[in-house]
Protein backbone atom coordinates (compact mmCIF):
# COMPACT_ATOMS: atom_id res chain seq x y z
CA UNK A 1 0.00 0.00 0.00
CA UNK A 2 3.14 2.81 0.53
CA UNK A 3 4.11 1.84 -2.62
CA UNK A 4 0.81 2.81 -4.68
CA UNK A 5 1.45 6.59 -4.59
CA UNK A 6 5.40 6.14 -5.91
CA UNK A 7 3.84 3.66 -8.43
CA UNK A 8 1.03 6.03 -9.42
CA UNK A 9 3.43 8.92 -9.74
CA UNK A 10 6.38 6.89 -11.83
CA UNK A 11 3.65 5.75 -13.82
CA UNK A 12 3.13 8.99 -15.30
CA UNK A 13 6.41 10.68 -15.45
CA UNK A 14 8.55 10.47 -18.43
CA UNK A 15 12.45 12.05 -19.36
CA UNK A 16 12.38 13.99 -22.37
CA UNK A 17 15.93 15.06 -24.55
CA UNK A 18 15.33 17.21 -27.44
CA UNK A 19 18.17 17.90 -30.87
CA UNK A 20 17.81 20.57 -33.14
CA UNK A 21 19.14 23.99 -34.25
CA UNK A 22 18.51 27.31 -32.78
CA UNK A 23 18.36 30.58 -34.66
CA UNK A 24 17.91 34.37 -33.28
CA UNK A 25 16.01 37.27 -34.26
CA UNK A 26 17.79 40.65 -33.62
CA UNK A 27 18.93 43.59 -35.19
CA UNK A 28 21.97 41.74 -37.24
CA UNK A 29 19.49 39.47 -38.32
CA UNK A 30 16.96 41.03 -40.22
CA UNK A 31 14.92 37.33 -41.51
CA UNK A 32 12.11 36.01 -39.44
CA UNK A 33 13.07 32.82 -39.85
CA UNK A 34 16.76 31.41 -41.54
CA UNK A 35 18.63 28.18 -41.53
CA UNK A 36 21.83 30.21 -42.83
CA UNK A 37 23.20 30.88 -38.96
CA UNK A 38 21.43 28.03 -37.17
CA UNK A 39 23.44 26.35 -34.58
CA UNK A 40 23.26 22.96 -32.66
CA UNK A 41 20.84 22.66 -29.73
CA UNK A 42 20.42 20.08 -27.76
CA UNK A 43 18.14 19.29 -24.03
CA UNK A 44 17.38 16.87 -21.34
CA UNK A 45 14.29 17.31 -19.42
CA UNK A 46 11.38 15.85 -18.10
CA UNK A 47 7.09 15.55 -18.32
CA UNK A 48 4.47 14.68 -16.36
CA UNK A 49 0.73 13.69 -17.40
CA UNK A 50 -1.61 14.98 -15.36
CA UNK A 51 -4.68 14.18 -17.52
CA UNK A 52 -5.10 12.34 -20.54
CA UNK A 53 -4.61 15.93 -22.51
CA UNK A 54 -2.40 18.24 -20.22
CA UNK A 55 1.30 17.54 -19.68
CA UNK A 56 3.87 19.35 -17.25
CA UNK A 57 7.42 19.61 -18.55
CA UNK A 58 10.70 21.18 -17.95
CA UNK A 59 13.76 21.35 -19.88
CA UNK A 60 17.46 22.59 -19.61
CA UNK A 61 18.72 23.58 -22.77
CA UNK A 62 22.25 24.15 -24.41
CA UNK A 63 22.79 25.94 -27.50
CA UNK A 64 24.29 28.88 -29.43
CA UNK A 65 23.61 32.09 -30.92
CA UNK A 66 25.11 34.48 -33.54
CA UNK A 67 25.00 36.76 -36.68
CA UNK A 68 27.01 38.66 -39.11
CA UNK A 69 26.44 41.97 -40.75
CA UNK A 70 28.73 40.99 -43.31
CA UNK A 71 25.84 38.56 -44.12
CA UNK A 72 23.18 41.30 -44.36
CA UNK A 73 21.55 42.25 -47.64
CA UNK A 74 20.71 45.92 -45.74
CA UNK A 75 23.33 48.16 -46.61
CA UNK A 76 23.03 49.95 -43.08
CA UNK A 77 24.10 46.67 -41.53
CA UNK A 78 26.75 45.82 -44.16
CA UNK A 79 28.05 49.30 -43.37
CA UNK A 80 28.07 48.77 -40.05
CA UNK A 81 30.16 45.75 -40.14
CA UNK A 82 29.28 44.08 -36.69
CA UNK A 83 28.90 40.31 -35.23
CA UNK A 84 28.78 38.45 -32.39
CA UNK A 85 28.15 35.29 -30.82
CA UNK A 86 27.45 33.86 -27.65
CA UNK A 87 26.51 30.32 -25.91
CA UNK A 88 23.11 30.61 -24.48
CA UNK A 89 21.48 28.60 -21.56
CA UNK A 90 17.69 27.71 -20.72
CA UNK A 91 15.19 26.86 -18.00
CA UNK A 92 12.12 26.50 -19.55
CA UNK A 93 9.14 25.37 -17.36
CA UNK A 94 5.81 25.17 -19.30
CA UNK A 95 2.67 23.08 -20.26
CA UNK A 96 1.69 20.93 -23.15
CA UNK A 97 -2.11 20.61 -24.43
CA UNK A 98 -2.53 17.39 -26.17
CA UNK A 99 -4.65 17.97 -29.32
CA UNK A 100 -5.33 14.19 -29.04
CA UNK A 101 -5.34 11.45 -26.19
CA UNK A 102 -2.44 8.96 -26.77
CA UNK A 103 -4.33 6.96 -24.56
CA UNK A 104 -6.84 6.20 -27.50
CA UNK A 105 -4.67 6.88 -30.16
CA UNK A 106 -1.28 6.79 -31.50
CA UNK A 107 -0.50 10.71 -32.84
CA UNK A 108 -1.13 13.75 -31.67
CA UNK A 109 -0.41 17.46 -32.50
CA UNK A 110 -0.05 19.59 -29.29
CA UNK A 111 0.86 23.46 -27.96
CA UNK A 112 2.74 24.40 -25.37
CA UNK A 113 3.56 27.51 -23.54
CA UNK A 114 4.63 28.57 -19.91
CA UNK A 115 7.91 30.55 -18.52
CA UNK A 116 11.92 30.42 -19.12
CA UNK A 117 14.96 31.92 -18.11
CA UNK A 118 18.01 32.03 -19.79
CA UNK A 119 21.77 33.28 -19.62
CA UNK A 120 24.11 34.43 -22.30
CA UNK A 121 26.84 37.00 -22.84
CA UNK A 122 27.50 38.33 -26.43
CA UNK A 123 31.56 38.23 -27.52
CA UNK A 124 33.44 39.15 -30.65
CA UNK A 125 36.89 38.80 -32.46
CA UNK A 126 38.93 41.36 -32.24
CA UNK A 127 43.01 40.90 -33.15
CA UNK A 128 42.40 37.75 -32.73
CA UNK A 129 41.06 37.53 -29.46
CA UNK A 130 37.85 36.63 -27.63
CA UNK A 131 36.10 39.89 -26.72
CA UNK A 132 33.03 40.01 -24.30
CA UNK A 133 30.74 43.13 -25.24
CA UNK A 134 28.41 43.83 -22.16
CA UNK A 135 31.47 45.51 -19.67
CA UNK A 136 32.69 47.17 -22.79
CA UNK A 137 29.33 49.72 -23.06
CA UNK A 138 29.30 49.36 -26.54
CA UNK A 139 26.46 51.93 -26.83
CA UNK A 140 26.84 53.91 -23.28
CA UNK A 141 25.27 51.41 -20.85
CA UNK A 142 26.45 52.82 -16.95
CA UNK A 143 28.40 55.55 -19.60
CA UNK A 144 25.40 57.65 -20.36
CA UNK A 145 22.68 59.26 -18.45
CA UNK A 146 19.86 57.23 -18.73
CA UNK A 147 21.17 54.27 -20.39
CA UNK A 148 21.55 51.45 -17.50
CA UNK A 149 23.80 48.26 -17.92
CA UNK A 150 21.67 45.28 -19.67
CA UNK A 151 21.49 42.44 -17.56
CA UNK A 152 23.12 38.68 -18.72
CA UNK A 153 19.96 36.54 -17.27
CA UNK A 154 16.79 37.10 -18.30
CA UNK A 155 13.26 35.95 -18.15
CA UNK A 156 11.88 34.53 -21.27
CA UNK A 157 8.37 33.11 -22.62
CA UNK A 158 8.62 29.80 -24.76
CA UNK A 159 5.60 28.82 -26.78
CA UNK A 160 5.12 27.34 -30.13
CA UNK A 161 3.64 23.81 -30.91
CA UNK A 162 4.48 20.06 -32.47
CA UNK A 163 3.59 16.86 -32.81
CA UNK A 164 4.07 13.46 -31.11
CA UNK A 165 3.84 9.92 -31.95
CA UNK A 166 4.01 6.64 -29.17
CA UNK A 167 6.14 4.13 -30.62
CA UNK A 168 4.76 2.39 -27.89
CA UNK A 169 3.39 2.93 -24.35
CA UNK A 170 6.08 4.22 -22.83
CA UNK A 171 8.06 5.73 -25.73
CA UNK A 172 7.35 8.78 -28.03
CA UNK A 173 9.16 10.77 -30.78
CA UNK A 174 8.35 14.37 -32.26
CA UNK A 175 9.16 17.29 -33.90
CA UNK A 176 8.73 20.88 -32.29
CA UNK A 177 9.13 23.98 -32.80
CA UNK A 178 9.09 26.75 -30.07
CA UNK A 179 9.80 30.27 -30.13
CA UNK A 180 11.27 32.63 -26.94
CA UNK A 181 9.71 36.08 -26.72
CA UNK A 182 12.30 38.21 -24.37
CA UNK A 183 12.13 41.19 -22.78
CA UNK A 184 15.98 42.29 -23.46
CA UNK A 185 17.19 43.88 -27.28
CA UNK A 186 20.57 43.25 -25.66
CA UNK A 187 21.26 39.43 -27.20
CA UNK A 188 23.48 41.01 -29.95
CA UNK A 189 24.96 44.02 -27.77
CA UNK A 190 23.26 46.27 -30.58
CA UNK A 191 19.95 48.34 -29.39
CA UNK A 192 19.89 52.05 -29.50
CA UNK A 193 22.08 54.89 -30.68
CA UNK A 194 25.87 55.69 -30.77
CA UNK A 195 27.44 57.44 -27.57
CA UNK A 196 29.90 60.06 -28.49
CA UNK A 197 33.55 58.83 -29.53
CA UNK A 198 35.10 61.08 -26.76
CA UNK A 199 32.82 59.82 -24.03
CA UNK A 200 33.23 56.32 -24.53
CA UNK A 201 36.84 56.13 -25.34
CA UNK A 202 37.51 58.02 -21.49
CA UNK A 203 35.14 55.82 -19.96
CA UNK A 204 35.86 52.16 -21.89
CA UNK A 205 39.07 52.78 -23.38
CA UNK A 206 40.28 52.44 -27.27
CA UNK A 207 38.39 48.70 -27.64
CA UNK A 208 35.36 49.67 -26.68
CA UNK A 209 35.27 52.85 -29.36
CA UNK A 210 36.88 49.97 -31.99
CA UNK A 211 33.85 47.70 -31.22
CA UNK A 212 31.08 49.94 -31.21
CA UNK A 213 31.56 50.79 -34.92
CA UNK A 214 33.30 48.59 -37.03
CA UNK A 215 32.76 50.18 -40.38
CA UNK A 216 35.82 51.95 -40.23
CA UNK A 217 37.49 48.25 -40.81
CA UNK A 218 35.88 47.71 -44.17
CA UNK A 219 37.81 48.93 -47.74
CA UNK A 220 36.56 52.57 -47.77
CA UNK A 221 34.79 52.91 -44.83
CA UNK A 222 33.24 55.35 -42.98
CA UNK A 223 34.12 57.26 -39.54
CA UNK A 224 33.08 56.43 -36.36
CA UNK A 225 29.25 58.65 -36.35
CA UNK A 226 28.29 61.05 -34.43
CA UNK A 227 26.88 60.59 -31.24
CA UNK A 228 23.02 59.93 -31.13
CA UNK A 229 23.11 58.29 -34.47
CA UNK A 230 21.17 55.41 -35.11
CA UNK A 231 23.22 52.24 -34.30
CA UNK A 232 19.82 49.65 -34.10
CA UNK A 233 16.06 49.90 -33.99
CA UNK A 234 15.06 49.64 -30.15
CA UNK A 235 11.79 49.17 -30.69
CA UNK A 236 11.20 45.24 -31.17
CA UNK A 237 13.04 43.10 -29.01
CA UNK A 238 15.21 40.77 -29.52
CA UNK A 239 14.15 37.07 -30.13
CA UNK A 240 15.39 33.36 -30.35
CA UNK A 241 13.83 29.61 -31.30
CA UNK A 242 14.29 26.31 -31.61
CA UNK A 243 13.11 23.21 -34.16
CA UNK A 244 14.01 20.39 -32.63
CA UNK A 245 13.53 16.14 -32.68
CA UNK A 246 11.91 14.94 -29.62
CA UNK A 247 12.10 11.64 -27.83
CA UNK A 248 10.75 10.47 -24.76
CA UNK A 249 10.50 7.23 -22.68
CA UNK A 250 9.14 6.28 -19.06
CA UNK A 251 11.90 5.76 -17.31
CA UNK A 252 10.44 2.78 -14.88
CA UNK A 253 9.27 0.41 -17.50
CA UNK A 254 9.80 -2.72 -15.98
CA UNK A 255 8.54 -1.75 -12.46
CA UNK A 256 5.34 -0.73 -14.12
CA UNK A 257 4.39 -3.60 -16.02
CA UNK A 258 5.31 -6.01 -13.21
CA UNK A 259 3.15 -4.11 -11.04
CA UNK A 260 0.06 -3.47 -13.12
CA UNK A 261 0.67 -7.13 -14.84
CA UNK A 262 1.41 -5.80 -18.29
CA UNK A 263 3.62 -8.53 -19.94
CA UNK A 264 3.77 -6.61 -23.34
CA UNK A 265 5.28 -3.44 -25.01
CA UNK A 266 3.17 -4.11 -28.07
CA UNK A 267 0.80 -1.83 -29.38
CA UNK A 268 -2.99 -2.70 -28.59
CA UNK A 269 -5.69 -2.46 -31.28
CA UNK A 270 -7.75 -0.02 -29.80
CA UNK A 271 -6.04 1.99 -26.87
CA UNK A 272 -2.47 3.19 -26.36
CA UNK A 273 -2.24 1.03 -23.15
CA UNK A 274 -3.56 1.64 -19.31
CA UNK A 275 -3.53 5.48 -19.16
CA UNK A 276 -1.79 7.10 -15.78
CA UNK A 277 -4.66 9.33 -15.82
CA UNK A 278 -8.30 9.27 -16.45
Amino acid sequence: MCLIPVTGFTQNLFISARAGLSNYQGDLQEKSYTFKKSKFIGSLGAKYDISEHIQLRGYLSFTNLGADDKDSKSPFNRARNLNFKTGLQELELSTQYNIFSLNDQWWTPYVFAGIGIFHYNPYTTYNGSKVYLQPLSTEGEGVVSGVKPYKLTQFAIPFGFGGEYALTEDIRIGLEFGFRKTFTDYIDDASGSYVDYTTLLNAKGPTAVALAYRGDELPGGAPYPPGGTQRANPKKKDAYYFTTLTITFRPFVDEYKRTSGIASMRKARKRVGCPGVK
